[in-house]
């Protein structure tokens, strides 16, 4: 299960069935559990805690130090879910004090190659990162989101739930749930209609999520104005309230 090749410092902890690979190195402070695969050529630092039956490819770089000039060796760490495949050239970081202290990715999860997700992301579970996708520091996204090849997000910036984002898609601000995303800089094309339908999201809510994006996007309103417009609609469906409180607290403004 543990190739001869690999170096696993002893001060790592590894649960039942873990598999690990040739020329692979494990440093202390690593925690990896049940039946993890671990390919060859990987390099996990800690402090770092991996959850259960994830898949990590080779040449990935998992727990690394941060990059982040103002880090100074400070005990930050990376936490991993459950049941994630890590593909090849994947680089995640630990976080820094100034963010926290932790970086956070969730479960259920692909990240193809050369993901990168920078310190004190925090990715909710079920999300799908294409090829080179990139976070920079202090990124949220939430679960179920699909970012393509090549987006990437500036730091500090939020991106919600069940979002779907084009290939090359940058942006500098929020962007709200729900949404279809493309372009550079960021523009909204609408609601991610099929992927809540696929999830289970009710005609009655859709369209009220419809409704919402019409008002915030398409009225001619300000986003306050839009908001106060959006009260009764938030009341009756609570995925209109997600919509409407992630706009209300977007620290970074909105993509429009």
């Amino acid at each position: 299960m543990i190739h001869p090749q690999a170096i696993i410092d002893p001060r790592a902890k590894l649960g039942k069935g873990v598999q690990v690979g040739a020329f692979t190195i494990i440093g202390p402070d690593v925690e990896i559990g049940d039946s993890t695969w671990i390919g060859p050529h990987v390099v996990i630092n800690g402090p770092t805690r991996i959850g259960a039956d994830n898949k990590i490819f080779q040449f990935s770089s998992i727990g690394e130090a941060p990059q982040d000039l103002k880090y100074a060796g400070e005990p930050t760490r990376l936490e991993i879910g459950d049941r994630n495949v890590i593909r090849e050239c994947c680089t995640f970081s630990r976080g820094t004090t100034g963010g926290g202290g932790v970086t956070r990715v969730g479960s259920d999860s692909l990240f193809m190659a050369y993901v990168h997700i920078a310190h004190d992301c925090q990715v909710g579970d079920r999300v799908v990162f294409a090829n080179n996708a990139t976070l920079a520091g202090h990124v949220e996204v939430g679960e179920y989101s699909i970012l393509g090849g090549f987006v990437g997000i500036h730091q500090f910036c939020k991106v919600g739930a069940h979002v779907m984002l084009g290939v090359a898609t940058v942006t500098f601000k929020d962007i709200p749930p729900f949404l279809m995303v493309h372009g550079n800089t960021a523009k909204p094309f609408g609601l991610n209609v099929r992927g809540l339908r696929r999830r289970g999201f009710s005609d009655a809510a859709i369209q009220g999520l419809k409704d919402a994006y019409k008002t915030v996007y398409r009225s001619g309103l300000t986003v306050e104005q839009a908001l106060q417009e959006l009260t009764p609609l938030s009341t009756q469906y609570p995925e209109v309230a997600v919509f409407t409180d992630f706009v209300r607290n977007a620290e970074r403004g909105i993509i429009r």
